[in-house]
């Protein structure tokens, strides 16, 4: 196996075995996919050398929350709407009407995939409904790739936009459970060695009670995570607690899913929030004392006025947090500065959360949701995951705090080289093992195509162009 040695490097984000620190005129040396060392003069035997003057050397972050196959697709559709009688939320009138075609799905996950790896990504957790093609073009991008493919027992829907109604099939839904646990095993005996796999009953509300309880025991018969939606709107949380008269947190407790190998995707809308009025206050607690790891994805819901409140609380509670992209924008540096500003505005104190938190979460968070010890940081034994960053942008200047410039300031326009299990897939900001610019082109013809059968799937018959409008109006 070769080595390569990052040498000399100005900045390093390196572990220490507790917590990430900074480090300067550091070499990163990996041999084959495993880092062997990272500090001053490495003086081992060196088949490639990269000059890391100029450079930031950081682990790979770690997107535990993501949906490839459709959302790049939603790009300029979706950015600013939602229901106002549907407590914000975008999920029950808009989602279900803008969907990609087959042809959609592949050039979709090709550009979110490509978008990933330019901001810095190497871990993926990909929720997607099972799709051909799915795992061998997650290899081929050279992501480390988990599978969670989507089921569920019901679909949502509604039939007037202020009204949620569901349509069970509870058959369909132990079909796609099982479908989904062969196609993780798949996943788990692909070639590339990198992919791997999630159980993902898709939405709390969508699911029965055995399908979930089903689920998990699956998951634990093949020691793997389980995610699943849950309190994402108020609309849900309302109609959990009119089904069990407790919240979603709690009765994914009552039922036992919640542990040390779950996580809840959103949990926005717990008991404390101020926009359900709950009576209880325990939603918090019991994700900490069970061990279960949040999935933090702000973007998305910001756009609609939505914020968590607040992530520095969550954390001092002792839970598990890694970050997410969701929908468009796949970029998680971007979510990264969302993270942080809007747990600030959320708590109304600046100190509520702090770089190094939200760093934590987009790597370490993230690699210990997936049970992992081995990605999410820069140390011997840790997997060559690696993201080198040009200090020297007049966009990180002056550099002072290069992860503060970075987060706040540049995001992916600085991301120069990535490595992912010790294979450089980003070289000069350019994706290796992808085609962007081919894949964008086929994005915007599936949503022109998406666009036109619109009225057929819209409750109200309306056309793409005034369901969602453009943001100004065309002049003459």
């Amino acid at each position: 196996m070769s080595t390569t040695c990052i040498r000399n490097a100005d900045w390093v984000i390196a572990w220490d075995g507790t917590r990430h620190v900074f480090r300067t005129g550091a070499d990163v040396a990996f041999t084959g996919n495993e880092i062997v060392h990272v500090g001053p003069g490495y003086d081992g035997a060196v088949d490639d050398e990269v000059d890391g003057r100029g450079r930031m050397v950081m682990p790979g972050l770690v997107d535990i929350h993501s949906h490839p196959m459709s959302e790049p697709m939603n790009k300029g559709i979706t950015d600013e709407l939602g229901s106002p009688r549907l407590g914000m939320s975008g999920l029950y009138e808009y989602m279900p009407v803008f969907r990609p075609d087959e042809d959609g799905v592949a050039a979709c996950a090709e550009q979110a995939y490509a978008e990933l790896l330019l901001s810095g990504v190497t871990t993926l957790v990909d929720l997607s409904v099972a799709w051909p093609g799915w795992l061998d073009l997650l290899a081929r991008s050279g992501l480390r790739g988990v599978v969670a493919p989507m089921y569920r027992s019901a679909r949502w829907y509604t039939p007037n936009g202020h009204v949620v109604e569901y349509e069970w099939d509870e058959a369909a839904g132990r079909d796609g459970l099982d479908k989904a646990v062969r196609l993780i095993d798949l996943a788990r005996q692909h070639p590339s060695g990198r992919l791997d796999g999630m159980l993902s009953p898709s939405q709390i509300d969508t699911c029965t009670r055995d399908l979930l309880r089903d689920s998990v025991a699956a998951a634990r018969e093949r020691d793997a995570p389980i995610q699943i939606h849950a309190s994402q709107s108020v609309v849900e949380f309302n109609e959990m607690t009119r089904r069990h008269g407790v919240t979603p947190v709690q009765w994914l407790n009552e039922i036992g899913f919640l542990s040390d190998r779950s996580i809840v995707a959103h949990c926005i809308f717990v008991d404390h929030h101020s926009w359900v009025r709950w009576h209880t206050r325990d939603d918090v607690g019991l994700l900490a004392e069970t061990g279960t790891s949040v999935a933090h994805c702000p973007n998305v819901f910001v756009r609609r006025g939505i914020t968590l409140e607040s992530l520095g609380g969550y954390l001092r509670a002792g839970i598990n947090v890694g970050l997410g992209t969701d929908t468009f924008p796949h970029n998680l540096l971007e979510e990264m500065r969302w993270a942080a500003t809007l747990s600030r505005v959320a708590a109304r104190n600046v100190n509520d959360l702090g770089t190094s938190d939200v760093l934590t979460a987009a790597t370490i968070g993230g690699a210990n949701a997936l049970g992992r010890d081995d990605i999410g940081r820069l140390g011997p034994g840790a997997k060559a995951d690696i993201v080198l960053i040009d200090t020297e942008l007049p966009g990180m200047q002056p550099l002072r705090d290069p992860l503060r410039s970075l987060i706040y300031s540049n995001a992916e326009r600085a991301v120069r080289d990535v490595y992912v299990d010790g294979v450089k897939v980003v070289a000069d900001r350019e994706v290796l093992t992808l085609d962007p610019a081919d894949a964008a082109a086929r994005v915007h013809a599936a949503q022109k195509r998406a666009e036109i059968v619109v009225p057929d799937l819209d409750y109200a018959k309306r056309p793409a162009r005034e369901l969602a409008p453009l943001s100004l109006p065309m002049g003459e």
